[in-house]
């Protein structure tokens, strides 16, 4: 009996330490995810809650799309793909004969028009001296018919002669009021105006100012500076006014598109810090940039069709805004980014950041605003080559302006 009883006591002992090992390692495992669920949520409510990441995030910018503003036969390309180019550099020419031609007949009509309206004011003068002479051919007229009816009286003159000074005297009158008239009218082709302000010259000289535009645009230039992309136009394809000829991208107008989940954008605001990384440099390089926007609706809402939810089985889909956010130039300059590239964006909802509103931009070229110049510099030579002593006093000024017409 004892026997037995010797032989299932360690049978138990040892099921009871199996036991308790277990228990042991159970109570380890416990802690050990209690310390890492602890772990977890400190960092959460320490560091994580504090911002929102999502790797739906794509460089973003503006590609210009370069078009022909009048028609014409391309005779030379001088940018491909890839290429970078500057600002008011010359991408496409056109064949000029035409426009050159467009150009010579209205320098040589708005010559004419000067010269015509010269000759108005001109002919003021001349017709105030016709005025003048009629006016005294009257005088002289009546003090004959006064005279002649004096001595109608005595004799000395017939019947006949006092009637054909009466009809002097009818002559002139109407002689008189024809020159008046004529100057009268003259009067108000030229009133309140002068020979460089009179309609007829702004009108030809509007024509030489729209004839050298379309001239001087058969040279097609970059707007902006930045690489070439998308170019569609050969030599001596026949192009349209404003058709696609190739883009110019801008690499240091580009910025950063993330789509956040719409959970995602409680916090989020206009001037909160973002970090980027984008994957074509790897963590290595983090680019510092600012929340600048958000968009006016989720990409569905946009999409070339949008989703219809109002019929059929409807199943929630999470949404996702686009977000934009500016990067720092400098970083982007030592560390060019292509549109299109695939990155991370971390935004730090700290701070509450500014208002949700747009940030203004304001995209500018300056590469055309000589042509106005020019144009007008042609118009001021012509007329002060053809208006004489009446406009003397331009021709230092049209001098100093005045420009060569550009070579095609």
């Amino acid at each position: 009996m004892s026997d037995s009883t010797t032989q299932q006591n360690p049978q138990a002992n040892g099921n009871g330490n199996g036991n308790g090992k277990r228990k042991r390692q159970l109570i380890v495992l416990t802690l050990a995810l209690l310390l890492i669920a602890a772990v977890c949520f400190l960092y959460w409510f320490l560091h994580a809650r504090f911002y929102e990441e999502t790797d739906d995030a794509y460089v973003g910018g503006n590609v210009i799309q370069i078009s022909a503003q009048v028609g014409g036969t391309v005779v030379a390309v001088k940018a491909d793909d890839t290429q970078v180019v500057k600002a008011g550099q010359q991408l496409v020419a056109l064949d000029a004969a035409d426009t050159r031609l467009a150009l010579d007949q209205a320098e040589a009509a708005l010559a004419q028009a000067v010269r015509q309206t010269r000759q108005l004011f001109l002919n003021n003068d001349t017709l105030a001296a016709n005025v003048a002479a009629a006016d005294s051919n009257l005088a002289r007229a009546r003090e004959d018919l006064q005279r002649r009816q004096a001595g109608l009286s005595s004799g000395a003159v017939s019947q006949e002669d006092v009637s054909h000074a009466r009809d002097a005297v009818k002559s002139a009158v109407a002689a008189l009021d024809q020159a008046r008239a004529a100057a009268a009218a003259n009067r108000a082709l030229t009133d309140h105006t002068s020979v460089t302000e009179h309609p007829n010259v702004l009108q030809a000289a509007t024509a030489v100012r729209n004839a050298y535009l379309n001239y001087a645009r058969v040279n097609i230039v970059a707007p902006v500076s930045g690489y070439v992309s998308k170019r569609s136009v050969q030599v001596g394809q026949r192009i349209a006014a404003g058709n696609p000829l190739m883009a110019i991208v801008p690499l240091e107008q580009i910025w950063i598109d993330a789509n956040f989940k719409e959970g995602q954008l409680q916090h989020i605001r206009i001037g909160q810090p973002v970090e980027v990384i984008a994957d074509v440099y790897g963590s290595g390089v983090k680019y510092k940039g600012t929340v600048i926007g958000f968009s006016a609706g989720t990409g569905g809402a946009f999409s070339l069709l949008p989703a219809q939810n109002a019929t059929g089985n409807w199943i929630k889909v999470v949404q996702r805004v686009p977000v934009r956010i500016a990067l720092d130039p400098e970083q982007v300059r030592a560390h060019p980014l292509r549109i299109g590239l695939s990155t991370t964006a971390t935004v730090d909802i700290h701070g509450d950041g500014r208002a949700l509103e747009a940030v203004p931009t304001d995209y500018q070229t300056k590469v055309y605003d000589d042509l106005g110049k020019q144009a007008d510099a042609i118009v001021e030579r012509i007329i002060s080559d053809n208006a004489g002593a009446l406009a003397q006093a331009r021709k230092g000024k049209a001098a100093a302006a005045a420009v060569a017409v550009p070579h095609t």
